[in-house]
């Protein structure tokens, strides 16, 4: 297979129509587009320990009422739905866009976690969630002595 480096414009296209060219150059390079092509979905990180799993969640700029976190079952599903219209009364403004945001992320958890002990906190742009094991669960440690 052979990699073949096209050229981003000819050298005679403008000259056939300058004018679709403009459009296409616009309408590709304009960042409402290239802003929406990019997903939208929080990094996380996910760690156990022998009491608990965490997750953790990066969502700056949002508040803890936006957050709804469901468990059903054994999936738990951590979503915001969030709209910002701003009322502006000047209409001096050449492209005003409206800012939503949403995403869900959804997990699957194991048959050892104990429902009742979930917990959420929200601090410096980062949902924190702790989901703490059964007491059968957690192993327990001790030494072994060798006889």
């Amino acid at each position: 297979m052979a990699l073949i480096k096209f050229p981003t414009k000819t050298v005679n296209t403008d000259s056939v129509n300058p004018f679709v060219n403009s459009v296409f150059d616009n309408l590709f390079n304009d960042s409402f587009i290239s802003d929406r092509l990019v997903t939208r979905v929080p990094a996380v990180n996910i760690t156990e320990t022998a009491e608990a799993f965490a997750i953790e969640l990066a969502a700056p700029g949002l508040q803890k009422s936006d957050f709804k976190i469901n468990v059903d079952k054994n999936i738990i599903s951590i979503g915001v739905d969030k709209s910002d219209e701003a009322e502006v009364d000047e209409k001096l403004y050449s492209k005003k866009e409206y800012s939503y945001t949403s995403f869900t992320r959804s997990f699957t958890l194991p048959e050892t976690i104990d429902y009742s002990n979930i917990d959420a906190s929200y601090t410096d742009g980062i949902l924190q969630v702790k989901i703490g094991k059964k007491e059968e669960a957690i192993v327990a440690k001790r030494l072994i002595e060798v006889k």
